[in-house]
């Protein structure tokens, strides 16, 4: 009990420190909260997020912003922060982070006149009026990724620094290996799991490992970035960035990204909110952005001097396909224990790939027990 209301003690000062005074009664001002699990600062995850609000906020000049940083995962901590935000006066409630989705679902139902939007998860059943998640194909920016650094790497071997086993996280091994292999048939991924979104020690023990394993293309899975390109940058390495261009951290060595670009798809949400459209909207439920629909909020980077013209080329090309409808999951796709999960032509769900429990041929590395 203790720990909590220490906790409700720095988390209405974080709340205070990032979200202005509110508006004064009868100002009819929109108000917006937004749930964080670190900052602006991690170069990763959260300031990816953290600047789409921002950008929101520039778009749409009458909305009134808060936001709530460094709210744990674990416990009520997330809850209490969402029903802090509307007790504030927010009618909107974008909770950004991956284990925040029970909360977010809890906080919707006791709130219907709140609309909760979660960053990444699946709708609980059942599925509610007030309530919706909004992502983005992830697979095809790290696909392209892959290209580049199968192209880049010398020794054939590649090194993914990854948080948790979890859906999302086997999504981008899998895309980055398939598209390194493209390039270079024999490539592998030699993985390490951290088991934490962001634990900067750890992080780097992982990367000294991939680097002593021979990898000579670094990209991970963290919520905060630096660590890794810093270990790859330091190494004098090739790395590949996560969430946010991570290029000023890592000028000699950074080749390219797969990172968020959130602002266009946050206003339209919003806007669909005020309009009244809610409910019968692509956001009432879960929406996936993407190459083909022309809607997908996590973007290829600029690419770095160093990559090739040649590179650039295969890069381009895997995009018009992707545009056209094709998926990096698109079979026969094997996974590292020898079975078929994707027949030849053929390409799995949405809903198979959200759910995808398994690591492909050439992934390298144990794998810890779920989060």
């Amino acid at each position: 009990m203790l720990r909590q209301r220490v906790w409700l003690v720095i988390a209405m000062t974080v709340l205070a420190a990032c979200g202005s005074a509110p508006p004064p009664t009868g100002n009819r001002q929109l108000t917006i909260g937004f749930v964080f699990i670190a900052d602006d600062h991690d170069l990763g995850y959260s300031q990816a997020i953290w600047e789409g609000s921002e950008a929101l906020a520039r778009a749409m000049p009458d909305t009134h912003i808060l936001r709530v940083a460094h709210v744990p995962e674990t416990g009520d901590a997330a809850e209490q922060a969402m029903e802090s935000l509307i007790r504030r006066g927010a009618t909107i409630i974008f909770a950004t982070s991956y284990g925040y989705l029970d909360a977010a679902f809890r906080v919707a139902k006791r709130h219907p006149d709140v609309t909760v939007l979660h960053q990444g998860g699946i709708e609980k059943k059942p599925q509610l009026d007030n309530f919706g998640t909004y992502w983005g194909t992830m697979e095809e920016p790290v696909y392209q990724s892959g290209i580049v650094a199968g192209a880049a790497t010398k020794t054939g071997v590649l090194g993914f620094v990854a948080a948790f086993p979890i859906p999302a996280v086997f999504n981008n091994i899998n895309a980055f290996l398939l598209g390194a292999r493209t390039v270079r048939p024999d490539a592998t991924v030699h993985v390490r799991f951290t088991g934490s979104w962001c634990n900067p020690p750890v992080q780097e023990q992982a990367a000294l490992a991939l680097i002593r394993e021979g990898a000579d293309v670094l990209t991970q899975h963290q919520d905060c970035t630096r660590t890794v390109l810093d270990a790859a940058e330091h190494a004098g390495i090739r790395s590949i960035g996560y969430h946010e261009d991570g290029s000023q951290e890592a000028p000699h060595g950074y080749l390219v990204g797969a990172v968020w670009s959130w602002s266009d798809l946050l206003v339209d949400i919003v806007r669909t909110i005020r309009e009244g459209r809610f409910v019968t909207s692509r956001y009432n439920h879960d929406f996936r952005g993407g190459l083909a629909t022309g809607d997908n909020p996590f973007v290829l980077s600029e690419m770095s001097p160093l990559v090739s013209a040649r590179t650039r080329a295969l890069v381009a090309g895997a995009e018009t396909r992707m545009r056209a409808g094709w998926s990096p999951f698109t079979g026969p796709i094997t996974d590292r224990d020898g079975h078929l999960r994707v027949p030849a032509g053929q390409t799995p769900t949405r809903a198979e790939i959200d759910a995808m429990n398994y690591l492909v041929t050439g992934v390298v590395g144990s794998v810890p027990a779920s989060h």
